[in-house]
């Protein structure tokens, strides 16, 4: 009997024992996810492209700062977007068709896109659009545009307090408003620090366009005319040119000053000549559309404004030696004022003749 009973025992715990496992443990406060808490990969999927402008991949500059936002979101999300490269003008509309039919967003890259992007948003209004550095007013398209003059202010500063003479040039892309609002807040900065050697931009005598983005010839050519006229700073917002003015300035040992990206980093063979560059993030912009795209936040009929406030012009991160110390925390104060308000940088040619300069010490 007692072996009987004993054998019941064991049967009765060994059952209860299964039942336990069975039964489904209800989460606590302790182990339940953080109200929230969402792992990145869980973020819905959607398909973005990207249409560059002329200058194409490889520019070193604008286009490849607009392709950086989108490799961000690559290693960060792995959506992996496509990029088609828009060499002519006949190419933006058919590129952008394309990317419509196979993507959620697209971006277009560049003013010079802005009718092209039109026509495509209305023709697909359901899908997203973003375009850089033009204002396309639909609801599907989210413009992204920067104070590019308030940057430019930041190095016309550091040109005029390195410059050995007081001779600086400027070289455009395309003359257009866009690329004036460089030229505008440039002749401000030097103004401010060096009124005289300010008069040569302000007349245009030392300015040159070279009506393209990506002409690297004739970037070296404009910048060697400049060099040989007495300039010793040029300041490039060219795009892809900028590489023939860097490669005038190897050349004839002179200095330039680069635009939207880190060029020392982008074009490391030419850091000894580049004293600094003016940063554009084109790719916060970039980054910033496609992430608010993926969270259900993309602000359709909007234009983001982004400048010296924002933190998405200034003074790149790489600075020549030949800049001192000074000449930045000079440069630093300038920035703080601007951000202040106390300083209106004028974004027109008209503006910058009429600007009074403001000196700092």
């Amino acid at each position: 009997m007692k072996k009987i009973l004993s054998f019941v025992l064991a049967l009765t715990m060994v059952m209860a024992l299964f039942v336990g496992c069975g039964q489904k443990t209800e989460p606590t406060e302790g182990n339940k996810p953080a109200e929230g808490q969402q792992k990145e990969e869980e973020k819905p999927k959607i398909k973005i492209g990207l249409a560059t402008d002329e200058g194409g991949k490889g520019d070193k500059s604008f286009n490849d700062a607009a392709i950086a936002g989108l490799e961000k979101i690559q290693k960060d999300y792995g959506i992996e977007p496509v990029i088609l490269e828009s060499k002519q003008n006949d190419q933006y509309e058919p590129n952008l068709k394309n990317l419509a039919e196979a993507n959620d967003l697209v971006f277009a890259i560049g003013f010079k896109m802005a009718d092209a992007t039109k026509k495509v948003a209305e023709a697909n209004p359901d899908k997203k659009f973003g375009i850089v550095d033009e204002e396309v007013k639909l609801p599907n398209v989210v413009s992204i545009k920067f104070k590019e003059h308030e940057g430019s202010f930041l190095v016309g500063v550091v040109a005029a307090k390195t410059s050995k003479n007081g001779k600086i040039g400027f070289v455009g892309g395309i003359d257009s408003p866009l690329i004036q609002k460089f030229e505008a807040g440039f002749i401000a900065g030097v103004k401010s620090v060096n009124p005289e050697a300010a008069k040569d931009l302000e007349s245009r005598k030392n300015v040159r366009y070279a009506a393209s983005f990506s002409d690297v010839n004739k970037g070296y050519e404009l910048a060697k005319q400049l060099y040989n006229s007495g300039c010793d700073v040029i300041y490039h917002a060219a795009g892809g040119v900028g590489i023939g003015v860097f490669n005038a300035a190897k050349e004839m040992k002179k200095y330039a000053i680069g635009v939207d990206s880190d060029q020392a980093l982008t074009v490391p063979d030419a850091k000894d000549v580049i004293l600094c560059s003016m940063i554009k993030k084109v790719d916060v912009g970039t980054y910033t559309v496609s992430k608010d795209a993926m969270d259900g936040n993309f602000k359709g009929g909007q234009t983001l404004e982004l400048g010296l406030k924002e933190d998405c012009v200034g003074i790149s991160p790489t600075v020549n030696p030949a800049v001192s110390k000074e000449t930045l925390d000079l440069a630093n104060k300038y920035r703080d004022e601007i951000i202040k308000g106390s300083i209106k940088v004028p974004s027109t040619l008209d503006e910058a003749k009429s600007f009074q300069p403001v000196e700092l010490k």
